[in-house]
């Protein structure tokens, strides 16, 4: 299953290397602040369209972030 606390890691730290606000990427992702915190924070799991929102809004392929997002699954398991 997929783990909405490591999607929220991978989409916060896309974000923050990028130097970009939430309030930043909300904005251009047409998504409440709020909205995009809880799903770094793991609390909501984005949809797709989100999903694909939120990529472009930090100006990535939507595909870039879901290998970064299945390399974090693979280091993950490894530890279990």
């Amino acid at each position: 299953m997929l783990d909405s606390v490591l999607v929220g890691r991978v989409i916060q730290k896309f974000r923050e290397d990028k130097g970009l606000s939430q309030e930043v990427v909300s904005g251009f992702a047409d998504i409440g602040r709020t909205h995009l915190s809880a799903i770094e924070r793991g609390a909501r799991k984005p949809t797709l369209e989100t999903f694909y929102r939120i990529a472009e809004a930090m100006n990535i392929k939507p595909s870039v972030l879901l290998k970064a997002i299945e390399e974090e699954i693979g280091k993950a398991s490894d530890f279990l």
